[in-house]
């Protein structure tokens, strides 16, 4: 894999279907335009893209990259979930979760074979960014044109479809933060860009403040403060830090600061305590089935077999492990930690990088910060997750593809060196 002009004309088409994709994400455009609907954007972009990426390689005998050990590991648990479908609880959802998983797997795929040079990194992630700010601003919109009927629990912001869920709304925006402060710091952005980046921080963090997410609010948290400590330039990125602290504790509500104070009183909570019940059923199916779980995407299919008698709600597993062995057993959870971690180590490795190391401490820590908030409301079929862990995974490609560059050329460079040394008349 080349990291210069070569690099930058193959897939040229995949990578913008790609972008596209990134982009509809969060813009959702079927949610103002209904006509658009039956387009399926979303699926007809990353379709494209993985379409023509397959076709190149299979008309110009190319090799599939997939991403070693970790990308396996992906293949291999999208396979058990097809696979649950024998012993789900309940099967038709257990296939249709398999399918879109397949999907997921496709696109992360993609990315890690089209997303090849720093260029193609930083546009996607930008895409990502800018793209977040139609987002913000739904959330925005239905929290001060929502009633107590139509907000959650009376008074939570959400927008529709994936971001109808509060939760899902402040982790998917907490996710863009990290990313838009990196490109905010670095010097070489221009100043128009920087702007655009500035414009969606403060949108996004205003739109987590509206949705009242205790998750969304540590895993921002966390993100922000793992940037802070990673990035080179330390004044630089606290002053960033304290900024971003300052303006959650200026604007956001008395009522936001009231809700995170329950955590201590959890018991008192209702949601809190639909977490708790939640992982007691994920710890009477792993008793009960440790290895295979009761079929991906069949957990609340299976709640009323496992939930103590008070639990007559049921609900997901609000911790993206715990839903994986509760789903697919602890076979399940090994094959996703290898995956998962795999990536993260990825975007850690790649954040030393001079070249892309700035965007990869931004994903090092949208990750970070993004998966503390699935260990309150976990979701395997998000489609954030298999991106921003792709990106992760190209990082690192792109990370390891330019030190070998680098070091292939040195014994070049010394070779002749000591050539033109020996050729010369400066022997004794």
């Amino acid at each position: 894999m080349g990291l210069g002009d070569k690099a930058e004309r193959r897939d040229v088409v995949s990578f913008y279907a790609l972008t596209a994709f990134a982009a509809l994400l969060y813009m959702v455009p079927q949610a103002w335009i209904p006509a658009l609907a039956p387009l399926r954007l979303a699926l007809l972009t990353s379709g494209l893209a993985a379409g023509f990426m397959a076709l190149r390689r299979v008309g110009r005998a190319e090799p599939l990259y997939f991403d070693g050990l970790r990308g396996v590991a992906l293949l291999c648990f999208a396979g058990l979930a097809l696979a649950s479908v024998m012993w789900s609880v309940n099967p038709e959802v257990s296939r249709f979760t398999a399918v879109e998983l397949l999907k997921l797997t496709a696109i992360y795929l993609t990315l890690v074979n089209v997303v090849t040079t720093p260029r193609r990194l930083a546009v996607v992630c930008g895409a990502l960014v800018v793209a977040s700010m139609v987002t913000s601003q739904g959330v925005i919109h239905t929290y001060f044109t929502g009633t107590p009927e139509t907000l959650v629990e009376g008074y939570r912001a959400h927008w529709v479809e994936v971001y109808a869920d509060p939760n899902r709304s402040a982790m998917n925006l907490a996710l863009v933060v990290p990313l838009a402060v990196a490109f905010l710091a670095r010097k070489e952005s221009g100043w128009l860009w920087r702007v655009a980046c500035a414009v969606a921080i403060a949108m996004a963090v205003v739109a987590i403040v509206f949705t009242y997410s205790r998750g969304g609010f540590i895993g921002l948290s966390v993100a922000m403060a793992l940037w802070a400590m990673r990035e080179q330039k330390k004044l630089r990125s606290v002053l960033l830090g304290v900024a971003l602290a300052l303006g959650l504790v200026v604007f956001a509500p008395k009522s936001y600061w009231e809700r995170n104070q329950t955590v201590a009183t959890f018991h008192e909570d209702a949601s809190a305590m639909g977490r708790v019940y939640a992982w007691q059923v994920t710890s009477r199916i792993s008793l009960d089935k440790p290895l295979l779980g009761v079929g991906v995407g069949a957990f609340r299919y299976a709640w009323h077999l496992y939930a103590p008698p008070q639990a007559t709600r049921a609900y997901v597993a609000h911790n993206v492990f715990l839903d994986v062995i509760g789903e697919l057993g602890w076979l399940g959870l090994g094959l996703f930690l290898l995956f998962a971690g795999g990536a993260t180590g990825g975007a850690f490795e790649a954040s030393r990088n001079p070249r892309v190391g700035w965007l990869a401490r931004g994903l090092a820590a949208s990750m970070a910060g993004y998966l503390i908030c699935q260990l309150f409301a976990g979701y395997i079929l998000s489609a954030h997750l298999y991106v921003l862990f792709g990106l992760a995974a190209c990082a690192q490609r792109i990370a390891r593809a330019q030190e070998a560059e680098e070091s292939s050329k040195v014994p070049e460079v010394k070779g002749r060196l000591v050539a033109s040394w020996e050729g010369s008349n400066h022997a004794a």
